[in-house]
C-alpha cells in the first residue's frame, strides 16, 4: 500500500492544517481547516481533490475553514459526535473506537476530552501516525478549557502505549516556548536541554519543529513525563501562568 502524503499548511499566527493524500485512490483529507483559501491553493498545486475534511475539535481555528471548503469541493466532513451541535457543518459523527477511512488507510478514533469536552484523535496505526489537534503539542498539552487534568492524563497514558516511531501531527507551532517552559520544569534532563538548543535554531531559521514523535515526547515533554494527574495540573497551571 502507498504511503500516505501528507503536507503542512501553516496558516493565521501558528495554526498547522494538515493534508493528507492517499495516492492509490487519490482521496485527499484536510485535516481541522482553520481557513480554506491556503488549503484549497495548496491541494490546486498538487492536483489534488479535496475529498473529506477530519475534525477534531469545535474551536473555530480548527472548523473555520469546513464550509467554505465544502462548498468548493463538495468533499464529506466528519468529526466528533459529541460536538456536533458546534460545528454545523459536520456531515458524519464519530467516537472513540470508530473507524474512518482514507482510501485504502484506515485510521482510528481515540476519544481525548480535556482540551474540549469532545475532543478526538485519529490514529493511523499501519502508517504510524496520529493527528491529536490541541491534545498534544511539542513538549506541551492543550490548556484544560473544557476538561480536567485527570482526562488530560489519561490521554497521556494511552499516547504512551504508542511506539516511539510514531509520528505525531499536532495543530500549532508552540515548540519554542514549550521548550523553554519545560527546561524551567525538568532543569537537569539533558534530552530536553539539547532539543532546546536544536529548535531555537530551526525557528531561528523559520523552520517548522512537527510533526513530532512519541520517542521525542517521551524524553523531552513534561506532561506526557508526569507520573500522575495531580503532578500533570501543578505544571499545566505553571504553564498556564507563564
Amino acid at each position: 500500500m502507498a504511503a500516505l502524503e501528507i503536507v503542512r499548511i501553516p496558516v493565521l499566527s501558528d495554526n498547522y492544517v494538515w493534508l493528507v493524500h492517499d495516492p492509490a485512490s487519490e482521496a485527499t483529507m484536510v485535516v481541522d481547516p482553520a481557513v480554506a483559501d491556503p488549503v484549497l491553493a495548496a491541494a490546486a498545486t498538487r492536483g489534488w481533490t479535496i475529498t473529506d475534511i477530519w475534525n477534531t475539535h469545535w474551536h473555530p481555528d480548527h472548523t473555520g475553514g469546513n464550509a467554505a471548503i465544502k462548498e468548493a469541493t463538495g468533499c464529506t466532513i466528519t468529526g466528533p459526535a459529541a460536538e456536533y451541535e458546534r460545528i454545523p457543518t459536520l456531515d458524519v459523527r464519530v467516537t472513540g473506537g470508530d473507524r474512518v477511512r482514507l482510501g485504502g488507510h484506515v485510521a482510528e478514533v481515540w476519544d481525548v476530552p480535556a482540551h474540549t469536552a469532545g475532543h478526538i484523535a485519529y490514529h493511523f496505526a499501519d502508517d504510524a501516525a496520529i493527528f491529536v489537534g490541541d491534545t498534544m503539542f511539542a513538549m506541551g498539552c492543550g490548556r484544560l478549557f473544557e476538561g480536567t487534568a485527570e482526562q488530560m492524563f489519561a490521554n497521556m497514558q494511552k499516547l504512551r502505549t504508542l511506539d516511539d516511531a510514531t509520528r505525531v501531527y499536532c495543530a500549532h507551532e508552540y515548540t519554542l516556548s514549550n521548550a523553554r517552559f519545560a527546561i524551567s520544569v525538568d532543569p537537569g534532563n539533558e534530552a530536553l536541554a539539547a532539543r532546546l538548543a536544536a529548535v531555537e535554531a530551526a525557528r531561528a531559521a523559520g523552520e517548522a519543529t512537527v510533526p513530532t514523535s512519541i520517542g521525542a515526547e517521551r524524553a523531552t515533554n513534561p506532561f506526557f513525563r508526569a507520573p500522575d494527574a495531580a503532578e500533570l495540573a501543578r505544571i499545566r497551571a505553571l504553564k498556564d501562568m507563564a
